[in-house]
């Protein structure tokens, strides 16, 4: 984590505290996250991951930011202090009042909570375990980005010492969901596929960019039900994040993996593209003036 943090107005030393355990949110894992890729002082993508956080917000009963530009101002403000121009962010907004365990003297609904860190290097590739009835695609707030995220980080942890680098998750149909933090695609016959969203599956922005606006001739990029003998089948598996971009499947548990490095490599340059297109068009206009 770099120096600085935000919290709600405020940017100033990581190691200020400031959160109260009688945050209901803190304690009980009731907020909800986002983790962005800046690119050149950029929150790339930024109006899709606003969007995505106000939803599960909706879907949580967590209080949440009326406007995007509230956000996005403190967020730069952060990038700004940390100078951090091309780096990983993370930011929470988390649920204040409500449940049994609220503690005295909060007068604020949600606090926003960020800060940043340096581009992780994921490697060439990536092995992944898997793990049966990870996902239950009937659940209400399933494919929701929200704190309570221990499960995850159990399963990431554990695939560590198993010897694997990331987990594909299957949901109660034993279908191809998701990894813990990763969409999963497949390359086949010029067709790239990932499971719908009825699947359990969290809708990742890479996810979105790749099915709405990303286009490279001779490739169609399309939702559908996948299970693992599909992986094994398929020309090239591939998994994609904000921070990881596009990065391919060398191995998966149980099964005989190919790769298809030409369809995922020709993706990955249609969405560096893509990005650098977006930040140039951000960086020609004029910095709209918020409230600080």
């Amino acid at each position: 984590m770099h120096r600085h943090v935000l919290h709600n107005d405020d940017v100033h030393e990581a190691q200020v505290k400031d959160v109260s355990p009688g945050q209901t949110g803190l304690m009980n894992g009731w907020g909800v996250f986002s983790t962005m890729r800046v690119a050149n002082g950029v929150l790339f993508a930024f109006e899709r991951h606003w969007a995505r956080m106000r939803r599960d917000a909706q879907r949580m009963r967590v209080p949440f930011p009326s406007e995007p530009e509230y956000l996005e101002s403190r967020l730069l403000r952060l990038v700004e202090a940390n100078n951090a121009l091309d780096a990983t962010l993370r930011v929470v907004v988390v649920r204040n009042l409500g449940g049994p365990w609220e503690g005295p003297g909060i007068t604020r609904d949600f606090d926003v909570i960020a800060f940043t860190t340096g581009l992780n290097d994921w490697g060439d590739s990536v092995r992944l375990a898997v793990k049966p009835h990870a996902r239950h695609a009937q659940n209400e707030f399933a494919g929701a980005k929200i704190m309570s995220w221990a499960h995850n980080l159990a399963w990431y942890e554990e695939a560590h010492e198993r010897g694997f680098d990331e987990v594909v998750l299957l949901n109660e149909r034993g279908e191809v969901c998701e990894c813990t933090s990763a969409n999963i695609f497949v390359a086949q016959d010029g067709r790239v596929l990932t499971p719908p969203l009825n699947a359990g599956c969290l809708p990742g922005v890479t996810r979105e960019l790749l099915l709405d606006d990303i286009r490279v001739d001779g490739i169609s990029v399309h939702e559908q039900t996948l299970r693992p003998q599909d992986l094994d089948e398929a020309d090239g598996v591939f998994i994609t994040s904000t921070t990881r971009d596009l990065l391919p499947v060398s191995f998966v548990e149980g099964l005989n993996v190919k790769e298809d490095s030409r369809t995922m490599g020709l993706l990955r340059d249609a969405l560096v593209h893509y990005r650098e297109e977006y930040v140039r068009n951000k960086a020609s206009k004029p910095e709209p003036v918020y409230n600080r």
